[in-house]
């Protein structure tokens, strides 16, 4: 098999089908597109979940003046049920699973909430009273929350234990869902640029029907025959594969470790560099695409 020979019938079968390749570049281009898209998504969840979980606090939220709860019903938390729920935050039962904990006073919510709420006009119609002091805690294992959950419910002077990772979950489940949309639409690209790239080695085996007859009368092999055809599908999937990879590029350098990174300081976003990493599994995916395509299409034109 020479090099130079199927080089030259890739060339002349791009120059005569230059129309059809840029439509399989762009298509795979597009389809692609979403499947990096889908890939780099999950990638952030994954950072987000390993960042914020190190992070998230159970909040032991304490009786106010305003509080309904059944638990609540002697009134606002007092000094010795706050000094109780220390000791037993201290105590070997509970200390096994604490990392550490800090109380946070009414004052010091109201401060938070305004800070959390600068723009909103709900700021002036709260006071501190309104706001619950607490206690927050970081475990050692965030999967430990039931445990801290059970001990403190029921103490005297607590209104809520409320674990903010169940929040975190939220955000992820919507994150997760818009992951799972994205593979949705990447796979009906997918199966639209395998079709496109069948029909365009379909016609450029009909263009050349003449020349793979006189190829099959020389004795040409079935590979000789099939190579070129394949090549050019590989190709330009390859190609837009290679374009997909900059537009994943690009969107992770421009937008999230430059803009959403700017804007949301305490968030850990991907690197480019991770994002590098999607690169060979989309040019691999392309040329896979391309070449099962063009094989089982040329079966036919090329046994009949």
């Amino acid at each position: 098999m020479r090099p130079m020979f199927i080089f030259g019938e890739i060339v002349n079968g791009l120059r005569r089908n230059l129309s059809m390749f840029i439509s399989v570049v762009l298509v795979t281009f597009v389809s692609l597109t979403f499947v990096g898209a889908a890939g780099m998504l999950q990638m952030q969840i994954n950072q987000m979940k390993g960042y914020w979980y190190d992070k998230v606090q159970v909040a032991i939220f304490l009786c106010s003046p305003g509080s309904t709860t059944a638990n609540c019903s002697s009134g606002p938390v007092t000094k010795e049920q706050q000094d109780n729920l220390r000791k037993l935050l201290d105590s070997d039962a509970v200390r096994q699973y604490v990392n550490d904990y800090q109380f946070e006073s009414q004052q010091e919510a109201y401060a938070h909430f305004k800070e959390q709420f600068a723009n909103s006009p709900i700021v002036d119609s709260v006071t501190p009273d309104q706001l619950p002091s607490s206690f927050r805690v970081n475990l050692k294992d965030p999967q430990k929350y039931q445990i801290i959950s059970e001990s403190f419910s029921s103490q005297p002077g607590v209104e809520s234990v409320i674990d903010q990772r169940q929040i975190l979950e939220k955000l992820f489940s919507a994150m997760n869902t818009a992951s799972i949309v994205a593979i949705g639409i990447a796979a009906i690209m997918i199966v639209c640029a395998a079709l496109l790239i069948a029909t365009t080695i379909r016609l450029s085996a009909f263009m050349r029907r003449k020349e793979t007859a006189i190829m099959r009368l020389v004795g040409a092999s079935k590979a000789v025959i099939q190579l070129p055809f394949i090549l050019e599908g590989v190709l330009a999937a390859v190609v837009g594969a290679l374009l997909a990879s900059g537009a994943i590029w690009a969107i992770s350098h421009f937008f999230l470790t430059g803009y959403l990174a700017d804007q949301y300081k305490q968030t850990a976003f991907i690197s480019d560099a991770q994002t590098l990493w999607l690169v060979p599994a989309l040019i691999a995916l392309g040329a896979v695409i391309a070449g099962v395509s063009s094989l089982f299409t040329l079966r036919k034109p090329l046994n009949a």
